[in-house]
């Protein structure tokens, strides 16, 4: 099947395009060096949180942030921690309406994910200790958690009698 110039939206590919990738804010603790830096007898308690939030810049592009905070400790005593907001500018056409809220929040940080894991990795090696190598995140999931705790919060309507 060919197409001409004349063709609607629906003709053309979806498209997916990332103008733009950088780091927002970004913090790095070493709270208790250099004692810290000694070997551990154990292996350190890591605790990562992930956030993923978005916000439309015009009718195709949107600003995607993937944040990650984490922290690492030995008995009681506080290792490493780190604050990441890294965020990218995507540009999405030809995608169907319904279609959009879901690419923007599992196909756009799955695509800055690896960045900020770069970064923390070469952040957590600079400060002293091994790499740390987070390990990679199911974004459908998470995607799916954040829906169903949106979907908890908001109150049911009265069933029709």
């Amino acid at each position: 099947m060919t197409t001409t110039n004349g063709g609607t939206a629906q003709d053309k590919p979806p498209q997916l395009n990332v103008l733009a990738q950088y780091i927002k804010d970004f913090s790095f603790e070493n709270p208790n060096a250099p004692r810290s830096l000694q070997p551990q007898q154990q292996a350190p308690a890591i605790n990562i949180q992930i956030n993923v939030n978005a916000k439309p810049l015009s009718d195709t592009d949107f600003e995607v942030e993937l944040k990650l905070e984490g922290k690492a400790e030995n008995q009681g005593n506080v290792l490493f921690g780190f604050d990441l907001m890294f965020a990218g500018v995507f540009r999405i056409q030809n995608v169907p309406q319904d279609n959009i809220h879901p690419l923007i929040m599992i196909e756009c940080p799955r695509l800055l994910f690896p960045f900020a894991r770069e970064i923390i990795a070469t952040a957590v090696r600079n400060g002293g200790f091994p790499p740390l190598l987070i390990d990679p995140v199911d974004f459908v999931s998470l995607y799916r958690q954040k829906v169903g705790e949106l979907q908890a919060r908001q109150p049911q309507a009265p069933a029709a009698s």
